[in-house]
């Protein structure tokens, strides 16, 4: 089985939108010890196949393509549903359908939003039956119902039958926290690769934090092609 990566580059351009971004309160409990250096599922007890999967599921695009959109996001984060609501689908038709770009979904849950961990934990889960996406979307969609609740699991529970996920097989991973690893390794090799704040997208060396117009991105995401068009043309 193939396992995937997301690998974070050295931001050298850093682009912050303040004002439509969530950041991390200064009291923000430390995020925990976890190998800076994990990819993936390694962070994990590897080999552990619900990681593994997990780790595939929340990567789409073209396994040709050279270029990639590392999204830094929370799912109770009212700017990241922005960004989902008003830029995301441009992405997908745009750069990701057309085999141009891979997408990937990067963990970085803050200690503010009670949800935002739960959320994530059971969008990994749907992930490891190749469903993170459609979760992914719907999670998003329905933020302004579950976002103030103590519990969100009744609505977890409602998207999980939605999105067609085996119920059973779910569960087990959503209640054992068997994603939580992961989770706390994509938050802390976010940290490391210059999140301070999500929305945060990691396009080739370039980053851009907040709920960024797709007007803005396109012409990082051209540009990062282009480069590594130009790179992997002088390899061969």
């Amino acid at each position: 089985m193939q396992r995937y990566t997301i690998k974070l580059s050295a931001a050298v351009s850093f682009s912050l939108m303040a004002a439509t971004a969530c950041n991390q309160p200064s009291s923000n409990p430390a995020v925990a010890d976890t190998p800076a250096a994990a990819q993936g599922a390694r962070a994990l007890n590897a080999p552990d196949p619900l990681g593994i999967a997990a780790d595939r599921g929340r990567i789409a695009g073209d396994s040709t393509a050279r270029t990639w959109v590392v999204i830094a996001s929370d799912f109770q984060c009212p700017f990241c549903r922005q960004w989902h609501a008003e830029s995301y689908k441009l992405l997908i038709d745009e750069y990701v359908r057309t085999g141009k770009v891979r997408v990937a979904f990067l963990n970085f849950p803050l200690g503010q939003h009670r949800n935002a961990i739960p959320t994530a934990s059971a969008a990994m889960c749907a992930g490891v039956q190749g469903k993170f996406w459609q979760y992914h979307d719907a999670v998003f969609e329905s933020q302004s119902e579950w976002a103030a609740m103590p519990d969100a699991r009744p609505v977890l529970d409602s998207i999980a039958r939605y999105v067609g996920v085996n119920g059973t097989q779910w569960a087990q991973c959503f209640e054992s926290d068997a994603m939580l690893p992961l989770i706390l390794a994509d938050r802390d090799r976010a940290s490391k690769g210059g999140v301070q704040s999500t929305p945060t997208f990691l396009i080739g060396d370039q980053v851009m934090a907040g709920a960024v117009p797709f007007s803005d991105m396109r012409p990082v995401i051209d540009s990062a092609i282009a480069r590594d068009r130009r790179a992997s043309g002088a390899r061969q």
